[in-house]
C-alpha cells in the first residue's frame, strides 16, 4: 500500500488540553418531542478489536462501517506506533500490517484505552513477542488481564508482568503458539477475543470453553474467517479454532452498534416520541427490547434491520440485572436507569459486571431522581419529573444517561465531561438535533460565561508516517 496520510476521527483528549475539555459542555433544553429516523453507526466494540485483528494479516484489510470516535483514533494511533499503515476512506479504514516495526505499544496511548490490550494476541502470533503496558479506560471497576495471561501461557507463551508491562514471548523450540484447551473462569469478552485471535495462527486446535457470547465476539470471528481463519462456535460458549499458517486480505463490514441503538430507543421512550432507527440487528437487542416493553413502550420491527419505538403514555417500574450476553448488557444499565427515574413504582437495578458503575447516580439525583445505592444494587423510585441542572459525566455510558435525562427534564441541563461521550457515540449531538432535540455543544469563553457554539468534534489527527502524529 502506498504511504499516504490518514485522517482520523476526533480525539479531543489528545488534541485539547484538560482545561479546554473542562470548558466544553453540552447544553440541553428538555421537553422537545423527537421524530424521524436516525442512522446507527458501526459497533465501537467491534471496530476496536477488528482493528487489532488486522495485525494478524500481512496484506491489506479494508474495514467498513468504522465509526468516527475518539477510541477509534486512539487505536489507530497505537497501530501506527507499531508500524502499521492506515488510511481513512469515508467510513472505511484501510489497514496494512505487512511490516510491524515494534512489538511494544506506547504507554501514553495504551493508558487511555482499555481495548488496546487486544493487540497482545495478534502481536504474539505474528512476531512471537509482545510487550504491552497494562491498559486504561473508563474507571468503572477492576478489569484484570489474568484470564488473557493464563490463556496465552496455556498456548505455550512465557508471560511476565514487570513494572506495569506485560511481556509475552515464545521461547525454546516453539516458533508458533500451540493449540490448547482453555477454560475461562468468567466469560470475559476481552479474554475470549484476545485468545481467539492468538489461536488463529497457532499450531493445532484451540478450544475456548465458557467463552463470551457477545455479538462483537462473533463479529471478530467472522472478520477472521473472512481472512481465512478456521473458527467455529463463535456466539456460543465453546469456540474451536484450528490454526492456519497465514491469513489473507479481506473487505469486511462491521455490525451496527447495539448500544447506540439501545440508547436511541431509550431516547424515544423517555421523550414520549416515536422514532425509527436502522441499520440494526434486532436479535442483538433482545434483552433491551424486553425491558422497554416491560416498562411500557412498544418496539416494532418495520424491516429486518429497522426498528421503531412507539412510546407509552405512562411507564412502570421493572427490575434489571446486568449479565454477560445474552443477558441484559451492562452498557445499557445507565441509560435504562434514566428512564426508570420517570417510571411509576420502585425498580431495583443490580450491577454484576462492573463494581463501580453507579457514578451517574449522584448526577441523576441532582436532577431530582430518587435513587439509593446499596452495594451492587440501586433502588430507583420513580418521580413525576426531572429538573435541568449542571451535571458531570463520570464514564462513557453515564454520559449517555445524563443526556437522556436532560432530554426529558424541565429546563436546561448542562453536561460536562464530554470526552467520555466522544469515546463511544458518533455525532450524537447532530443525530439528536436532526430528530428535533434542542441541544448544542458550547465552549465557555474566557470570562466563563460567553458560550461559543461548537459542532460535534471535527478535529482530526493526521498520521504522516508510522509512529508520528500531529494535529491537522
Amino acid at each position: 500500500m502506498e504511504d499516504r496520510p490518514i485522517t482520523l476521527s476526533p480525539s479531543l483528549s489528545n488534541t485539547h488540553s484538560s482545561s479546554e475539555e473542562d470548558k466544553t459542555v453540552l447544553e440541553i433544553w428538555g421537553g422537545a418531542s423527537l421524530h424521524g429516523h436516525v442512522g446507527i453507526s458501526g459497533a465501537k466494540n467491534s471496530a476496536l478489536v477488528i482493528m487489532a485483528g488486522a495485525l494478524l494479516c500481512s496484506q491489506d484489510c479494508l474495514i467498513r462501517n468504522v465509526p468516527a470516535l475518539a477510541d477509534v483514533t486512539r487505536m489507530a494511533e497505537i497501530l501506527s506506533a507499531l508500524g502499521v499503515k492506515l488510511e481513512r476512506q469515508g467510513n472505511s479504514l484501510l489497514v496494512n500490517a505487512s511490516h510491524i516495526a515494534q512489538s511494544k505499544a506506547p504507554y501514553e496511548l495504551v493508558s487511555q484505552l482499555r481495548a488496546s490490550f487486544f493487540v497482545i494476541g495478534p502481536l504474539l502470533a505474528r512476531l512471537g513477542v509482545a510487550r504491552i503496558p497494562l491498559p486504561g479506560g473508563c474507571a468503572i471497576g477492576a478489569r484484570p488481564v489474568d484470564l488473557h495471561v493464563r490463556g496465552l501461557q496455556a498456548m505455550g507463551a512465557d508471560v511476565q508482568i514487570d513494572h506495569g508491562i506485560v511481556n509475552a514471548y515464545l521461547s525454546g523450540r516453539n516458533k508458533r503458539l500451540q493449540g490448547a484447551k482453555i477454560y475461562l473462569d468468567y466469560p470475559s469478552v476481552g479474554a475470549t477475543e484476545t485468545l481467539m485471535m492468538a489461536a488463529t495462527l497457532a499450531e493445532g486446535e484451540t478450544i475456548i470453553e465458557n467463552a463470551a457470547q457477545e455479538p462483537e465476539v462473533a463479529d471478530l470471528a467472522n472478520f477472521c474467517r473472512a481472512m481465512g481463519a478456521k473458527i467455529r462456535g463463535a456466539g456460543t460458549n465453546t469456540i474451536t479454532i484450528l490454526g492456519v499458517p497465514s491469513l489473507h486480505t479481506t473487505d469486511y463490514a462491521i455490525v451496527p452498534d447495539r448500544v447506540e441503538a439501545g440508547t436511541f430507543l431509550v431516547a424515544g421512550a423517555i421523550t414520549h416520541s416515536e422514532i425509527s432507527l436502522s441499520p440494526v440487528v434486532p436479535d442483538h437487542l433482545t434483552a433491551v427490547i424486553a425491558k422497554l416493553q416491560a416498562i411500557g413502550a412498544q418496539i416494532i420491527e418495520d424491516a429486518p434491520n429497522r426498528l421503531r419505538i412507539v412510546p407509552g403514555h405512562r411507564y412502570v417500574a421493572t427490575d434489571i440485572e446486568t449479565l454477560p450476553y445474552p443477558g441484559f448488557p451492562t452498557d445499557m444499565q445507565a441509560p435504562l436507569m434514566a428512564l426508570l427515574t420517570l417510571s411509576d413504582g420502585d425498580s431495583v437495578i443490580t450491577e454484576t459486571v462492573f463494581e463501580n458503575r453507579f457514578g451517574h447516580v449522584a448526577e441523576l439525583t441532582r436532577m431530582g431522581a430518587d435513587i439509593r445505592v446499596k452495594g451492587t444494587h440501586a433502588i430507583v423510585r420513580g418521580v413525576p419529573m426531572l429538573s435541568g441542572a449542571p451535571v458531570v459525566a463520570t464514564d462513557l455510558r453515564a454520559s449517555a444517561s445524563l443526556v437522556l435525562a436532560g432530554l426529558a427534564a424541565q429546563g436546561k441541563t448542562t453536561v460536562q465531561g464530554l470526552h467520555h461521550l466522544d469515546r463511544g457515540y458518533e455525532n450524537l449531538t447532530a443525530k439528536l438535533q436532526k430528530l428535533g432535540a434542542n441541544l448544542q455543544r458550547t465552549q465557555l469563553g474566557a470570562d466563563g460565561d460567553s458560550p461559543l457554539v461548537l459542532p460535534d468534534p471535527t478535529i482530526v489527527t493526521t498520521v504522516t508516517k508510522p509512529g508520528v502524529t500531529k494535529p491537522a
